[in-house]
């Protein structure tokens, strides 16, 4: 439910869009560029350092979790007014949105809705119905599967469409975990376990590229999730983790105000729908 791909080039002038185009084209993020600048991949320092950072931040939220300050938007008392005022509301997870470690960039944004009138037992269901997802999130989620279900650990497949300046599909599967905490509070984590590009998607020649082996559009993607029912409805919170390909440093000053506003985007969009689609029950 989360990625990346384009930014809103139509505000930009002409010539600011000339230029993005051919930057964007020297990364291979436009299709005619793709097969001259060939694929990349993750290399093992790269998922290292990963799973370096995840482990900290995992150590972060689950002290969260135990302690009295369970809900990140209701740490500040400015930012519960902005969730009430906006139904929404977003910033980075840590200092930086984007961490920049070898050969990778690091995503994490935070973000939180408020459904009024919903329960924690009715949130929940609505998220673990993950064969309604393609309907809820589309056109992002262009199609959604539960694999399988044990207990409070469900596998589930989704498949990615994003579109702005390129289009870009995704065929990725999930193992997420749930907890009940309290009769009034849950929690659940989400690790993709394969993410894989579609070339040439809705054709007869579409084929996946080996995971790892692409454009490093997406390489990982970590969600986690906070519930709270209270005031008269269920506050939803996301912290997303993402790792993609990095961008060359001659195209950082460009490229990174983009590259930095795309995870973001996809989130608020998820909680969004999440808001919209359980309001209207």
């Amino acid at each position: 439910m989360l990625l990346i791909a384009g930014t809103r080039i139509a505000r930009r002038s002409r010539d600011e869009r000339i230029v993005l185009s051919a930057a964007l084209s020297l990364l291979g993020w436009l299709p005619g560029a793709r097969a001259a600048v060939g694929t990349t991949r993750i290399e093992p320092h790269t998922e290292a350092e990963f799973k370096a950072y995840v482990k900290a931040r995992e150590t972060a939220l689950e002290r969260r979790a135990q302690g009295s300050s369970f809900l990140w938007c209701a740490e500040r008392a400015e930012r519960l007014t902005a969730l009430r005022r906006s139904g929404v509301v977003i910033e980075p997870a840590r200092e930086r949105a984007v961490t920049r470690i070898n050969d990778g960039l690091v995503h994490d944004w935070i973000g939180a809705t408020f459904i009024p009138g919903a329960t924690l037992a009715q949130t929940l269901a609505f998220l673990q119905n993950y064969d309604n997802h393609k309907n809820i999130y589309a056109p992002e989620v262009a199609d959604s599967k539960l694999l399988g279900h044990d207990g409070d650990r469900y596998r589930v497949y989704l498949r990615l469409r994003k579109h702005k300046i390129v289009t870009v599909v995704l065929s990725t599967e999930y193992d997420v975990n749930y907890r009940r905490l309290s009769a009034t509070r849950a929690s659940s984590s989400s690790y993709s376990t394969r993410i894989a590009e579609v070339e040439d998607p809705g054709t007869s020649s579409e084929k996946e590229m080996p995971p790892g082996h692409d454009h490093g559009f997406l390489w990982r993607l970590n969600s986690y999730w906070r519930f709270e029912e209270r005031d008269g409805g269920t506050y939803v919170e996301c912290e997303a983790i993402s790792l993609s390909r990095d961008v060359p440093m001659l195209l950082s000053g460009l490229i990174m105000p983009i590259v930095k506003e795309l995870p973001e985007e996809s989130l608020r969009k998820t909680l969004v729908a999440t808001r919209n689609a359980l309001t209207a029950r």
